[in-house]
């Protein structure tokens, strides 16, 4: 699969950005350890360090470094039932290791349960274990609207929010930086929204798995320059990839949509699989996740409010089947798989239901592989192999 130029840039920014978490200290700037789905804007402007555990995590997974690291976990006492991203940043504490030589220690933690409610333990136990603050949003559950007094809970937790960190870092909260941030934010998920929809072009000039990759900016460095000028220069090369009619796969038939996280340490045999079928999985449900930005900088912590309960994981399956059809129809595809995630049950409850209501309102089959995000010792890779095989031949 044609690699894209700005996978190298990538790199260098996600390295930079470790680094500085890893320098950080040396400065007197605060380190802070933040869920994917957490209002980081509202940290943007004491100058704080930020890292995703579960970005970590998924590099661990990439590198195949994520069943050694959850079972160091399990010796601990935690189950193999929970949440491989828990597992594996657990272990990698333990041991002080991971493909990165691990996370730096945190001055505080900051989550939000509007990806899962795995997030709050997995945070106090990190918070018990290295004896610092753990800073809480609770977003209620969006079951068919949002309603006034859920938007109303989350801004007025933001606000109390702000004090604390004014405390923790020793500096004043500064609007002007804060609408900057919000301004940043805004036109990194519009550009990143931007990203995604160049695979509605026929054919697409990326696939998800490249979706996957390039996604690192959009969690970790959101409300960042770094960030837009990164996607600037992605959507540059996919624009220039349309115009010289480079596809992301040759000769491509078969246009596919993806559903859950990836399956980090099989992303390549599993890029190589569909392309050999000339199957191109032109988007998926996870890195949509990123891609609204209804920021209003004249009013911000409602805005704020508002952008992180509408997240994925945190509305019903009639809202979730509504988004996947939505996606089917802008994308027009032939198929969809899903990723049926041991790990992750918020994402994975209900995708048969999902896959029967999406054959009877669409007309497009699904398949349904089973694995995990980091933890290969639940992955039949044959198995896996074989039934997307199939899928795939009907299809062709």
């Amino acid at each position: 699969m044609k690699k894209l130029n700005s996978y190298e840039n990538l790199k260098k920014l996600v390295g930079s950005h470790y680094m500085q978490a890893k320098t950080a200290h040396f400065f007197n700037q605060k380190i802070g350890w933040v869920s994917s789905g957490a209002p980081v804007e509202v940290l943007r402007p004491f100058d704080i360090v930020t890292v995703y555990p579960e970005n970590h995590a998924s590099i661990c997974g990439a590198a195949k470094q994520g069943s050694e690291l959850c079972e160091a976990a399990e010796a601990e006492g935690f189950s193999r039932d929970l949440c491989s991203y828990f597992r594996c940043d657990r272990g990698s504490t333990l041991l002080g290791t991971s493909p990165i030589g691990g996370l730096p220690r945190p001055d505080f933690l900051y989550g939000c349960n509007n990806i899962c409610g795995t997030i709050l333990k997995w945070y106090e136990i990190a918070s018990r274990h290295f004896d610092v603050p753990f800073l809480f949003v609770d977003t209620p559950f969006v079951h068919t609207t949002m309603t006034d007094h859920a938007v109303e809970y989350v801004a007025a937790q933001l606000e109390e929010i702000v004090p604390y960190l004014e405390s923790l870092t020793g500096r004043e909260f500064d609007e002007q930086k804060f609408t900057e941030t919000l301004e940043l934010s805004k036109t990194c998920v519009e550009l990143w929204k931007k990203t995604l929809q160049f695979g509605a072009h026929k054919p697409s000039p990326l696939t998800c798995f490249d979706a996957f990759t390039q996604m690192a900016a959009i969690v970790s460095l959101r409300g960042t320059q770094e960030a837009v000028t990164h996607y600037k220069t992605l959507n540059e090369e996919l624009e220039s990839r349309i115009q010289k009619g480079i596809a992301a796969v040759d000769n491509e038939k078969i246009r596919l949509l993806w559903d859950n996280i990836p399956v980090w340490y099989a992303m390549r045999g599993l890029s190589e699989l569909f392309e050999n079928h000339q199957a191109c999985l032109v988007a998926d449900t996870y890195t949509n996740a990123w891609a609204s930005a209804a920021l209003d900088t004249g009013n911000p912590m409602e805005s704020l409010a508002r952008n992180y309960l509408e997240i994925y994981l945190n509305i019903s399956m009639d809202l979730m089947l509504e988004r996947i059809i939505a996606l089917i129809h802008q994308f027009d595809v032939d198929g969809m798989v899903m990723h049926s995630n041991r790990s992750c049950k918020p994402y994975s409850l209900g995708q048969y239901d999902l896959a029967r209501c999406i054959k009877e309102e669409t007309g497009i089959p699904v398949v349904i592989i089973e694995a995990d995000m980091v933890d290969s010792r639940t992955y039949a890779e044959e198995q896996a192999r074989t039934r997307i095989e199939a899928f795939l031949e009907s299809l062709g």
